[in-house]
């Protein structure tokens, strides 16, 4: 039988790299691209209620948020600890709660101020008459449509 030699050891190739370049910027801009950075900074301490029954907002453009709780310890000093209602980046009271309105439904086209929409994240432990006059406050303002936000947990049985 024949015997195969082997002419010498093999040299392993080395990769070609001419192309990592262009991966490397095409996932930043990918990354870039569809990451959302968060458009308000929470002064407040928000922890939402848990429901068994949540639905998901399906077009978030058209949702104006509104928190109510208490302040962050960073802001205690200054504002309290009773829950405060902050709209934007900044705290408000409840008057200003029909300006907000006015501002985010010039924001939108006009096509779209009929669906909008708000949407309230309020912390667990507030207490009811805040929410009440930030309700009575939204109806004046004729937004109707409100949501409150909160987390869906499985239904144990």
């Amino acid at each position: 039988m024949a015997r195969f030699k082997q002419k010498g050891k093999k040299k392993v190739t080395a990769i070609n790299t001419a192309s990592l370049p262009d991966i490397v910027f095409m996932l930043l801009f990918f990354f870039m691209t569809t990451t959302v950075m968060r458009e308000v900074d929470l002064l407040i301490q928000v922890k939402v209620p848990e429901a068994t029954q949540a639905k998901k907002l399906e077009k978030k453009s058209l949702v104006s948020f509104i928190y109510v709780g208490k302040p962050l310890p960073a802001h205690q000093l200054l504002f309290g600890t009773e829950p405060r209602i902050q709209l934007n980046d900044q705290f408000k009271e409840v008057p200003d709660i029909q300006d907000f309105i006015a501002q985010e439904r010039d924001a939108m086209d006009e096509n779209d101020r009929n669906k909008m929409m708000v949407s309230m994240k309020v912390d667990e432990s507030t207490k009811m008459g805040v929410i009440v006059d930030t309700k009575l406050a939204l109806r004046r303002a004729q937004a109707y449509k409100i949501s409150y936000s909160s987390l869906k947990v499985e239904k144990l049985r």
